[in-house]
């Protein structure tokens, strides 16, 4: 499988997307597909059109999580669209907030700000900020940086290697600091796993709940007993786990 055909790759159903994001039901499905309200249609956020189509690619996923972040800004992630339809057309790609020329390239920063200006996306949507004078390192060389939000977002992401001069996000880190958990689209049916194996975090959480301890349930599937502790710190992070 190429590293472009994994971005294209049916991976999820929307109400899926929601539970591994911990987005309010139906949120995933806006996002990606659109929706209709009193007898008014929204476009999608996501693709560039409504599909009818109730799979998301892993492309759109990715982007799905981009968008997360910025979920309790309470200003609606509709806004966001104008600045994702020019990062695509400028990008060239289907995916513009999974490309790596976006997040890796030398130059993508400023072409953020120049989209951002452009369809005048501020604020709490804002996707890269200039630095205040408090923040300019000596010697930096440029004056933009990424918002904390989109930061965080950046720094979940783990890339292919090069191909064809091609990188493509292979790996999303669901939980800052706990490197043992990935969503992998290869493994798990993409649900949250532990890196490396195809044990869901969901199956160690389920079992420890029944009465295993963490020692029995890494017997069993041939873990590491920081791979399950990791497997459990990810488990209780979610918001479902304090229900």
């Amino acid at each position: 499988m190429s590293v472009v055909s994994l971005l294209d790759r049916p991976t999820y159903g929307f109400g899926q997307v929601d539970s591994i994001l911990g987005l309010k039901s139906g949120t995933a499905e806006r996002w990606i597909e659109g929706y209709e309200r009193r007898g008014k249609h929204y476009p999608p956020v996501i693709r560039e059109s409504s599909t009818g189509n109730e799979i998301a690619t892993w492309g759109e996923f990715v982007e799905t999580r981009m968008l997360a972040e910025y979920r309790t800004t309470g200003v609606p992630i509709l806004r966001m669209r104008p600045a994702i339809e020019a990062l695509r057309e400028r990008l060239e790609t289907r995916y513009p907030l999974a490309s790596a020329r976006m997040w890796l390239g030398t130059d993508g920063r400023d072409l953020v700000l120049q989209v951002q200006e452009q369809v005048h996306l501020e604020g709490e949507l804002a996707i890269v900020l200039l630095r205040t004078k408090h923040e300019m390192i000596p010697g930096a060389l440029t004056p933009i940086r990424w918002s904390d939000r989109a930061k965080s977002f950046r720094d979940s992401l783990e890339w292919t290697d090069v191909s064809e001069g091609v990188q493509v996000p292979e790996l999303v880190r669901p939980m800052s600091g706990n490197d043992g958990v990935v969503i992998d689209p290869l493994r798990g049916f993409g649900d949250p796993v532990i890196r490396g194996r195809n044990v869901p975090t969901s199956v160690v959480a389920e079992l420890v709940r029944a009465g295993d301890t963490p020692d029995m349930v890494a017997e069993l599937y041939e873990l590491t007993p920081e791979e399950v502790t990791s497997a459990i710190r990810y488990e209780l992070s979610l918001p479902r786990a304090a229900s």
